[in-house]
């Protein structure tokens, strides 16, 4: 994985904060290097052009205002003033992260405010706008509007933590007296963690299906013995928690993580709850890939894995059973495999807290994700009916269209740049602000390529930057490509219709550069494959003497 420079600036200090965050990250094997600013050098660090924070280059900058040094600031303005403080403190930080982009392409991630009731006004400071807590209020939820319409910067929920934490284990008084140190020892830990969180997100580390068991997991009692009319689910007792629990899962489904079923038992008595139980939540609909057998879960598991052609460390494992847990522990340990509670009351609770599903963009094609999952399996079926390979690829009747990037597509750019990993080149992460400069840009030129064919629509599936290397010349910046198509043909379509575009504007080379990282090993080959020689550490295509590969795929 590449390395990611992250810096840390704080308005108090933040030493044991940035070391905190370097051990979490090295606990998750995540490659990154921390710089620290000197204390509340924030203002300084940002206003300076060359200053160490420019100088550092950072992919990543965490700012932390405290809400403490907010308090003060309410503190010194006359009683006339008091409802101007969230308006003007949202101003100033927002003219710090613009500062910051005029110099650099940095990545922001900023700590929302937790909470300091002064109590001054009691209860009535709820619907004043002179009372701090008023202005506290107002500052996050201004913060968060803003953040809305950038997608260059992230909000760290230091508020949520410090209510799941409690206030006396959060903050302790003596301590922020004679150091200055806001965040207590205690809950450092997971200051860093959810700060990590976002971090790997931003690196495409996300998690992006949940593999559900069924009995007395996502209902009560065993579907094989009790009968569907017998199962807990619904508003009384126990099954009202199961019920919660799959609105919970619906929602995630809902934002783009792909539901699969992996249960021991007959397949028809599994499907019948989804099919015939009028409190179900969850139906056959939303579930992407549904294995119930009698096999052992991690050769499902591993079913699964190549129906949906993600990794493993992008599955969530979700049982009751002890015994099932710790198999997979053991069978598959890059699968994520949470140790559910024994009540079915605490597991919203306990999986929340766990923020095992941070994202750092969400688009509308997140959630048509369980659709095409679905499809996906279909093709899958189908394919067994072929004699070959080519065969069963003529009959999917598959019909590239190939754009620039556009208003209408960014989004989804920078979400592939940001998720895909393990066919990326070079995987290097945008945001929508980035791809929109590409965009725009005179040095760049890009290509986003949608696949149909007679299943369904795949949809925006690859992207591809090329940069202006020399007059003569084209550099791959970027060639991702949605796991989904692999093995369709879709690179050979790919490299024909850059090496025309290349040809039709008079570039005699496309270069290519391959950078390892921990997940990219399957595409280690690809331009040596498609006919690239190596020369230094590039990948060099002479586009005259290239012969247009096949594949069957056309171009609408």
């Amino acid at each position: 994985m590449p390395k990611m420079k992250v810096a840390v600036l704080g308005d108090t200090a933040t030493q044991f904060l940035g070391e905190m965050i370097r051990a979490v990250a090295y606990e998750r094997v995540l490659n990154i290097e921390i710089w620290e600013s000197g204390y509340n050098q924030i203002e300084t660090q940002i206003a300076v052009s060359n200053s160490e924070l420019y100088a550092y280059k950072p992919d990543i900058i965490v700012l932390f205002f405290a809400t403490h040094k907010l308090l003060h600031r309410y503190n010194t303005l006359s009683p006339s003033q008091y409802h101007t403080l969230a308006e003007s403190e949202h101003d100033r930080i927002i003219k710090l992260v613009e500062n910051i982009k005029a110099n650099i392409s940095a990545k922001i991630i900023l700590y929302n405010f937790y909470e300091i009731n002064d109590a001054v006004f009691g209860s009535y400071g709820l619907k004043t706008e002179s009372a701090f807590i008023f202005q506290w209020h107002k500052l996050n939820f201004e913060l968060m509007k803003t953040a809305s319409l950038r997608n260059d910067l992230f909000l760290c929920d230091i508020d949520n933590l410090q209510r799941r934490a409690g206030n006396r284990v959060f903050f302790q008084p003596a301590v922020y007296l004679n150091s200055d140190m806001v965040f207590s020892i205690d809950v450092l830990p997971e200051v860093a963690a959810k700060t990590v969180d976002i971090i790997a997100a931003i690196n495409g580390a996300i998690k992006k299906c949940v593999i559900l068991d069924l009995d007395n997991t996502i209902w009560g009692g065993i579907i094989g013995e009790d009968g569907i009319e017998n199962i807990q689910i619904g508003t009384l007792g126990i099954g009202k928690a199961f019920t919660e629990f799959q609105y919970w899962l619906k929602k995630l489904k809902n934002r783009g993580i792909v539901l699969a079923v992996c249960s021991k038992n007959d397949e028809q008595i599994a499907r019948a709850p989804f099919e015939k139980h009028p409190d179900m939540i969850l139906k056959m609909e939303d579930i992407a890939v549904f294995v119930a057998n009698w096999n052992n879960k991690a050769e499902n598991i591993k079913h699964i894995k190549n129906i949906l052609n993600i990794g493993f460390d992008a599955m969530v494992f979700i049982d009751d059973s002890i015994f099932e847990r710790g198999m997979i522990r053991e069978l598959l340990p890059e699968v994520t495999v949470p140790e559910l509670p024994e009540d079915p009351a605490d597991y919203i609770g306990y999986l929340s807290e766990l923020n095992l599903f941070e994202t750092c963009s969400f688009s509308e094609e997140d959630m048509q994700r369980t659709l095409q999952y679905k499809i996906e399996a279909q093709r899958k079926i189908n394919q067994q009916s072929f004699a070959s390979e080519e065969e069963y690829l003529k009959n999917l009747d598959m019909v590239s269209v190939v754009e620039t990037f556009s208003k209408y597509n960014i989004p989804r750019v920078a979400q592939l740049t940001q998720r895909s990993n393990q066919f990326n080149l070079r995987t290097v992460r945008y945001t929508d602000a980035d791809i929109e400069k590409i965009a725009f840009s005179d040095a760049y030129l890009s290509f986003a390529f949608n696949l149909k064919d007679k299943f369904g629509d795949n949809g925006l599936i690859s992207v591809v930057i090329l940069k202006k290397d020399k007059e003569d010349s084209l550099f791959i910046d970027t060639w991702l490509m949605s796991c989904r198509v692999l093995k369709r043909g879709m690179e050979q379509f790919i490299l024909n219709t850059l090496v025309m575009f290349a040809q039709e504007n008079t570039y005699a080379y496309l270069k290519g550069e391959y950078i390892p990282t921990l997940k990219n090993d399957m595409v280690k080959d690809l331009y040596k494959n498609l006919g690239f020689e190596k020369k230094e550490n590039y990948w060099i295509l002479d586009v005259e003497k290239y012969k247009k590969l096949e594949c069957f795929i056309n171009r609408k």
